[in-house]
Order: structure tokens, then C-alpha cells, then sequence
């Protein structure tokens, strides 16, 4: 007998035991609940990228070859893979000796699901117009040449004002890319008395930096065309600036990282390779923003996301001074003009390192320090060939949200570089076992990999009720006799976790049904009626188009996963 609760606020949905007649007490009770996962958990994973002289990236190393180091103190590797960006990719359709898919008279064969997502960036807070007109052009012609049939693209700008969601659509993209225009309000150089960058505002105004501010000071004299007198007023006047600009760029820092982990937490939903080119100049980071940053990157590793950043400028040429929009307020003042163009140099530096660190910290590449931007993109939409993901609990985890130096290195480094992330944040609290479960449901659900340590069987069906509209099944039979049981109480205890998933035919989600089936099963039931095993269905609401479909088990007892793959056609 089962016992089904409805508690889901969309479908009403039921499970079915196969082979089961009526007893006084249930041995097997199905309910549904809403799926709520969560990313985050105590377990430190570290994707590694070693290359060799000639940049090819090595996928020969073993766990015992890699030594991680948290705060300079060596820790014990506990997770360990090797992975390819081939991954273990699996075609739409169900094998024969897996399950199959039950079809409707009529049906048009399985579309072919996309393994590849690019998630281009354009960060057009901070591109100027000039740069961001010539990347423009260069990604119009890398996106319409390099996207093949598998493959989806997705543009987003960090102000967040021009969107296009995951496409195969050569139109769209490139209309899309033609509407991308600065946003930026600190775009404008020269608009300001004292002018001043982001970096020397904060030595100003967080640091107490007295030569930045007397720099300042000496600008706001001239371009306020101030006499001797006014030193006072052009030293208020400089602070005033610093706090203005401040204030602007780190919501402006703000907004970039926080597009960005919206674009991750948006891949994360995606089954296949995701990859993000970041097309910026760079963005200071601040020293309150570090957690923000590092948070991106832990949650890119943990979903499985490459992010690759392409420095916009091509091959920067520092101007002293800056350009013709500035330059006249340094003009006749040496001391000004050498402490202008330091800071200059120091805020490129600075700004162009945080797309180095999510490059290191993810697996990907930062292109810079060249014109041939057509190459950049190339490069940086590229995954490396291996990768290695590195896992361990640190010693002693103390849950107070304080920073983490890591260094990851080879105990034999002969001829190789590595590409690491570089630290962490410790968590404020500890992840439960419960959680721990629902994450790695999770990461299982948002994948192309099959998984069949528990014997698993997916079928689809499908109801069209009137043109428009269609009642798409998605059933699970899982053989039970294969899991390891609990024995208490004269009965064999188990909780399976099953949930269906349903994504578009650019393998966008659209749904998914978690459903939990509590097992209490006597040994004759386990033994003699459960032959032909259990099946577990999920029913979603669609309209008629192509779809892929994934099912994902885990039990709780042997703690197994089975996760495979289907695809159907309602005409």
C-alpha cells in the first residue's frame, strides 16, 4: 500500500508500488516537498589547472603528487578527480538497457540536447565607449563563427540594462550585442574638480594616504583656479571628491560582482559545460568586497562554472596625466603629474588583477596585455583540456567568517605552472548532513553525467489535452532489492530522494519534483513482491515544444546515487 501526500503547490502527483496489495500498515509512504537546495557546505574544494611549458594543461597527476597548504599549514587531500571538458557526456537518449521512453503515436525523434553554455559578460559599467564599440565588433564575428549546433550563448552587461537568456539564435545575439552602450558614472574623465580615480579616492578616504590627498589637493587648486590662499578649500575639496567617487565605485564594484553571481547561480540550473568570458577593463576591489569576490568564486567551483576574463583595453598604453579629457589640469605641476600617473598605473594594476583571480580561482583564462582580441576570445571561451578538483576539510575550522590563504603546489614541479584559487572565506556556521544531502542533489540534477549505482529505469509519456497544452509524465522505476537496507524493528528501513527535472531545448530549467519515498518494508515483501521493483512518477504542466528530462535517486541508508537522462518530442 502507499500513502501519497499532496503538499505541492503546483501538480498533484502520485507514486505507484508495483506488484503491492492492501496491508493494515504501509511499508512504503511516498510525499512530495519542495525542492530546496543549498550551495553552500564545510567541505573546501580547490580547482586546479596545471599547464606545461607550452601552456598545454596535464591530466596525468595523482592525488599523492599535489600538496594544499591552508594558512601555511598542510592539509589532508580528501577529495580528489580528475576531470576533461569533454566531461562524461551522454546523448538525450535513454539506453536500451536503462530504460526507455514511452511515446505517443506521432512523435518526432528526440532533439539532440546542448553540452556547451557561454555566458558572455560585457561589463559595460566600466568600459569606456571607444573599447566597448571594438570588443563589440570583435565578439560579433567570434560569437556568429564559434557556436556550434550543440552549443548556447547568453549576453549579459553588468548594469544589467541589456539581457539575452541562453540562444542559438545568430539574430538575437547579434542584436543584442548592437544595444550594449557604457553605463558606467564614472565613464567620463575630466568631469570632476579633482579629478580622481577609484584607487586614489580610497587611498584618500579609507587609507588616510596623505601624498594621494595632497595630489588631490594640488589638482583641486588648479582646476577650481584657486590662489595660494585656497589651499584649505582645495583640500576639503578633495576630500569631498574622494568620498563622492568612493561611494560611486564600489556600487559600481558591487553591481559587477553581484551580476556575476547571478549568472553563475543562472549556469548552476544549466546540464552541460558553462563557461563565463568576462569582457572587462577590470574593477577595483576593495577590501570589504573581498568576501563578495571569493564567495563567486566558491559558488563557480562548487556549480561547476569556468569563468575566463578578457581585458578589454587590448595592450594598454599608460598616458601620463591621462588623456586629452585631463590632461590640462596637471599641466605645469611635475609633482602632480608623476603622482597621477603612479596612481594610474598602480589602479590598472589593480583593477585588471580581479580578472586574474576568478581566471585562477575557476579553472579559466585571463587574456591581456594584447590587441589581437579575436584571439582573446578564442582562448578565454575555451575550457582547459584536464582539470583537477582538490577537496578538504580544514583542521580545526573555526565558523567565524575569517579569510584563508591557500597554496596549492607540486611536490615534483619540473616544467609545470599551477593555477589555483587563492583563499577562502570560513563559513559563520556548520552545514548539517541534511544539507550536505540536498546540495549534492542538486549538482547531480544540474549535469549531463549519468549515474547508475542504483538500478534505475526513466520513461516518459505525454497527454495532449487541446493544442496549447500537454501533461508530460516523467517515471522512475527503481529495483529496491539492489539498496542496503536498515534493519529495525523486524523491517528494512530506507528513504529514497527522487527528483525530476525538466529543461528546454536549450537546456534552460523550467521545473522540477522532489519527491521522498519512506521505506518499512517486511523481508517477504522486500523478497517476493517488490520483483518488479517501485515506480515513482512526476507530472508536469507544458506546452507542446521539445524538452529534456533528468531523474536523480539517491537513498539515504548506502547513500547512492542514479541519475540519467531522456529527452521527448510533443508535436
Amino acid at each position: 500500500m502507499v500513502v501519497v501526500s499532496r503538499n505541492f503547490r503546483r501538480l498533484a502527483l502520485f507514486a505507484c508500488v508495483l506488484g503491492y496489495g492492501q496491508t493494515p500498515a504501509p511499508e512504503v509512504n511516498s510525499q512530495d516537498v519542495q525542492p530546496t537546495f543549498t550551495t553552500r557546505a564545510n567541505l573546501v574544494l580547490v580547482r586546479v589547472v596545471v599547464r606545461d611549458k607550452a601552456g598545454r594543461a596535464n591530466g596525468t597527476l595523482q592525488k599523492e603528487d599535489f600538496q594544499l597548504f591552508d594558512k601555511g599549514k598542510p592539509q589532508v587531500i580528501t577529495k580528489f578527480s580528475m576531470e576533461t571538458s569533454e566531461g562524461r557526456k551522454v546523448s538525450a537518449a535513454v539506453p536500451a538497457s536503462v530504460g526507455s521512453t514511452v511515446t505517443s503515436p506521432g512523435e518526432k525523434a528526440p532533439p539532440i540536447p546542448p553540452d556547451r553554455y557561454v555566458a558572455y559578460v560585457f561589463d559595460d559599467v566600466h568600459l569606456n565607449f571607444g573599447d566597448l564599440a571594438y570588443v563589440r565588433k570583435v565578439a560579433a564575428t567570434h560569437i556568429a563563427e564559434s557556436l556550434p549546433a550543440s552549443s548556447r550563448a547568453a549576453i549579459y552587461t553588468t548594469s544589467g540594462q541589456t539581457m539575452l537568456e541562453f540562444t542559438d539564435d545568430q539574430a538575437k545575439l547579434q542584436d543584442t550585442l548592437l544595444r550594449i552602450q557604457p553605463r558606467g558614472r564614472m565613464s567620463q574623465p575630466g568631469s570632476e574638480c579633482p579629478d580622481m580615480s577609484f584607487f586614489q579616492a580610497d587611498l584618500i578616504f579609507n587609507k588616510n594616504d596623505t601624498s594621494a590627498l595632497q595630489a588631490a589637493t594640488s589638482d583641486a587648486m588648479q582646476c577650481a583656479q584657486l590662489e595660494q590662499g585656497g589651499q584649505s578649500a582645495a583640500q576639503s575639496m578633495a576630500q569631498a571628491a574622494a568620498s563622492r567617487v568612493v561611494m560611486m565605485g564600489e556600487t559600481e564594484t558591487r553591481l559587477s560582482l553581484k551580476l556575476l553571481g547571478d549568472v553563475v547561480r543562472r549556469m548552476s540550473a544549466l546540464p552541460g559545460q558553462r563557461s563565463v568570458v568576462v569582457v572587462s577593463p577590470g574593477f577595483l576591489v576593495l577590501d570589504n568586497n573581498r568576501t563578495e569576490e571569493l564567495d563567486l568564486i566558491d559558488r563557480a567551483i562548487r556549480a561547476n562554472v569556468t569563468i575566463g576574463g578578457l581585458d578589454a583595453r587590448g595592450l594598454y598604453a599608460l598616458v601620463p596625466g591621462g588623456d586629452a579629457s585631463n590632461s590640462s589640469i596637471t599641466a605645469g605641476n611635475p609633482a602632480s603629474l608623476n603622482a597621477k600617473t603612479r596612481y594610474m598605473r598602480d589602479s590598472a594594476m589593480m583593477e585588471q588583477d580581479v580578472l586574474g583571480e576568478l581566471a585562477d580561482g575557476t579553472g579559466g583564462n585571463f587574456f591581456h596585455d594584447s590587441n589581437d582580441l579575436a584571439a582573446g576570445f578564442k582562448r578565454v571561451a575555451a575550457l582547459p583540456e584536464y582539470y583537477y578538483v582538490l577537496g578538504f576539510a580544514p583542521q580545526n575550522l573555526k565558523f567565524d567568517g575569517s579569510y584563508h590563504s591557500l597554496k596549492v603546489s607540486l611536490k615534483s614541479p619540473t616544467g609545470l605552472t599551477l593555477q589555483a584559487r587563492r583563499g577562502y572565506f570560513a563559513p559563520k556556521h556548520e552545514v548539517d548532513a541534511a544539507q550536505e544531502a540536498k546540495r549534492e542533489i542538486e549538482e547531480t540534477l544540474f549535469t549531463r553525467d549519468e549515474w547508475h549505482d542504483i538500478p534505475v529505469e526513466l520513461h516518459t509519456q505525454f497527454f495532449k489535452s487541446s493544442d496549447v497544452a500537454a501533461k508530460l509524465s516523467i517515471l522512475a522505476r527503481i529495483d529496491v532489492r539492489q539498496l542496503r537496507f536498515r534493519k529495525a524493528d523486524g523491517r528494512n528501513l530506507d528513504t529514497l530522494t527522487v527528483v525530476a527535472g525538466v529543461f528546454d531545448r536549450n537546456g534552460n530549467y523550467l521545473s522540477a519534483i522532489e519527491k521522498t519515498v519512506d521505506m518499512h518494508l517486511k523481508d517477504e515483501s522486500l523478497a517476493n513482491k517488490l520483483g518488479a521493483g517501485i515506480t515513482v512518477r512526476s507530472a508536469f504542466d507544458v506546452a507542446p515544444g521539445s524538452y529534456f528530462v533528468r531523474i536523480v535517486v539517491r537513498d539515504a541508508e548506502g547513500q547512492k546515487m542514479a541519475a540519467l537522462n531522456g529527452a521527448v518530442e510533443i508535436p
